[in-house]
C-alpha cells in the first residue's frame, strides 16, 4: 500500500505532505529519527482502518459477492418495491428528491455518517425521514452490517407550525377546481371544518346523531357539525 504522507526538510524543519491533498503539516522538530517516528505513525493511523476496511470487504464479498459494489441507488430502488401502490409511488417521487444526488453513487461498505449528516443538515423533514428509511431498510436486508449513524444522532423532526386556509383562500380553490364533484366536496369541507384525509374516513358510525355532533372517536374533527 502506497504511504499516505511522505517526508521533507525544509529550513532545518521536517514537514510531513499528504500525497491525496498535498496539504503539508510541520512535524515540529529538526530531528530527522523523530520525523521518521512522527511519519510512520501518521501512515499507520491512516493505514489501519483501510487495512480493516479491506479484510471485512473480503470476508463480506465471500457470503454476498455484490455486497462491496452496491451503493444508495439500490437501497432506493428496493424502497420503491415495498407496500402498497401508493406507498411506492409516494417512495419513487421522494427518491428523485436533489438532495439524495450526493448519495446515490456511494457505496454502502464505504459510506461515513458525514455522508448521512450532510444530507441531515438541509433541514427538511421529509428528507431526514426518507433517509433513515433508507438507512433501516439497508440494515434489515443485511447490506449494512453496522448502522452507519446511531439512533440517537438522527434529528427529531421539526414541523412547521399548521393552520387552516382563509377564506379567501378557499374561495380561489373553488374558482380553481372545474371538477363539479370535487368542488361540491371542498365546499363541505369548509362548511363543516375538517381536514380531506378525515373527512374521507367519516362514517355515519362517526356521528352522535341526536346531538349532531362527532362521536369521541372522531375527537380529530372536534369542529365537524353535520346540519
Amino acid at each position: 500500500m502506497k504511504p499516505r504522507f511522505i517526508l521533507f526538510r525544509r529550513a532545518g524543519v521536517f514537514y510531513s505532505e499528504d500525497t491525496t491533498t498535498r496539504k503539508q503539516y510541520s512535524l515540529r522538530t529538526k530531528d530527522e529519527a523523530e520525523a521518521l517516528t512522527l511519519l510512520h505513525s501518521k501512515n499507520e493511523a491512516h493505514r489501519q482502518p483501510v487495512l480493516n476496511l479491506h479484510i471485512a470487504r473480503a470476508y463480506l464479498t465471500a457470503s454476498d459477492p455484490a455486497i462491496a459494489q452496491r451503493t444508495w441507488q439500490s437501497v432506493m430502488e428496493q424502497m420503491q418495491t415495498h407496500g402498497k401502490d401508493s406507498t411506492k409511488t409516494r417512495c419513487a417521487r421522494a427518491m428523485q428528491s436533489k438532495a439524495f444526488d450526493g448519495l446515490r453513487r456511494v457505496k454502502l461498505m464505504e459510506t461515513t455518517a458525514e455522508d448521512l449528516l450532510t444530507i441531515l443538515n438541509g433541514g427538511k423533514v421529509s428528507v431526514a425521514h426518507y433517509l433513515k428509511r433508507l438507512h433501516n431498510l439497508a440494515l434489515s436486508l443485511g447490506w449494512l452490517t453496522v448502522p452507519v449513524l446511531a439512533p440517537r444522532l438522527w434529528p427529531k423532526p421539526q414541523f412547521k407550525a399548521k393552520r387552516g386556509i382563509t377564506l379567501a383562500e378557499h374561495q380561489r380553490i373553488l374558482a380553481a377546481e372545474k371538477n363539479p364533484e370535487r368542488n361540491l366536496f371542498y365546499q363541505l369541507l369548509w362548511e363543516i371544518g375538517s381536514s380531506q384525509s378525515d373527512a374521507a374516513a367519516l362514517t355515519a358510525e362517526n356521528i352522535d346523531w341526536p346531538t349532531r355532533r362527532p362521536t369521541a372517536s372522531t375527537a380529530s374533527m372536534s369542529k365537524c357539525v353535520v346540519e
